[in-house]
């Protein structure tokens, strides 16, 4: 009986201890995506509150919404293009709004995208089209073709490279696209001074033939099956549900700390510090009352004693 109960107090220890590495478990996604703390700091905030330049840096779901079909922007052969032209009305487009020279999140956001893509049994070109639209108007045609063939070879699959587009263009027109998606940035400044870089969250979106915003991805790791399942939903036209909105942040470079800044950093710090504490914590407790438990099952009982005597 006594090496019954030890066992059940284990056993239902053990689901505790399960159910809150669980609960923790669907906490971390919101602390996700960072580098090394000594890598990039985080940006002054107070208490629980973004700084008060990434408060403007947001993503706003517009699902539904419809882009702007008319803008115009230059593909990365130089030649001047709409948006319009990667909407036929019969195949899904893979948007993703980024700046190529960007130090840091941008070139993460991208890898998410190949790694899930790898994964999706779609072709780029002849199933879906992949948009990428440059939010810096500095930007040029030569930098995009850079950008997209790093993609395209890390894809493997150079006869998709039709299926890539990477647009710069001006300010109005990114203006549309950005305003149209629910994508919040701001310039902020670079390594010199000047205002050279831009502070903004990572997101993808996928929209339908028609050009209407049909799902949102955030962060920079998609799972390849929502990939897949938002690609064939958007090709029959229907419109997905609002998700988390749980944000990574591409922030500035600090000259006075010589280190680009990312404010998710402090928040997974403390994130990680917090589970650890508390299972460990957790386990203490649990441990302690099974040795507490064990040593009250050892001394003898006062009905072993009466039956003893008697």
């Amino acid at each position: 009986m006594t090496a019954g109960r030890t066992i059940r107090m284990a056993t239902a220890a053990g689901r505790g201890l399960l159910g809150l590495a669980l609960v923790l478990g669907c906490a971390a996604p919101v602390f996700a995506q960072v580098s090394s703390y000594g890598d990039k700091a985080t940006g002054d905030n107070t208490g629980d509150q973004l700084p008060q330049i990434l408060q403007k840096v947001q993503v706003t779901q517009h699902l539904n919404a419809q882009l702007p079909l008319d803008a115009k922007f230059t593909d990365d052969k130089g030649a001047p293009v709409s948006l319009g032209q990667y909407f036929d009305g019969k195949h899904p487009v893979l948007l993703s709004t980024v700046y190529y020279n960007c130090p840091m999140l941008c070139s993460e956001e991208m890898d998410g995208v190949v790694s899930s893509l790898l994964m999706v049994h779609l072709v780029p070109g002849k199933d879906f089209q992949i948009v990428v639209v440059s939010i810096d108007p500095t930007e040029t045609a030569d930098l995009a073709a850079r950008y997209k063939a790093r993609y395209v070879k890390r894809y493997g699959h150079p006869e998709t490279a039709d299926g890539w587009h990477f647009l710069t263009g001006q300010k109005p027109a990114i203006d549309a696209v950005t305003n149209a998606v629910g994508f919040g940035y701001t310039r902020v400044p670079g390594p010199d001074g000047t205002l050279s870089q831009f502070a903004h969250a990572s997101s993808i979106e996928i929209a339908t033939p028609q050009g209407r915003l049909a799902q949102y991805y955030l962060g920079v790791e998609y799972s390849p099956k929502d990939i897949l399942l938002g690609l064939i939903d958007a090709s029959g036209n229907k419109i997905g549900s609002p998700v988390a909105n749980i944000l990574t942040y591409c922030y500035h470079y600090d000259p006075q700390i010589n280190k680009h800044s990312l404010i998710v950093a402090r928040v997974v710090q403390l994130g990680g510090m917090a589970t650890v504490a508390g299972l460990g914590g957790f386990m203490f407790l649990m441990f302690r009352r099974d040795l507490r438990l064990g040593r009250d099952h050892d001394l003898p009982q006062p009905d072993d004693d009466n039956r003893r005597n008697g």
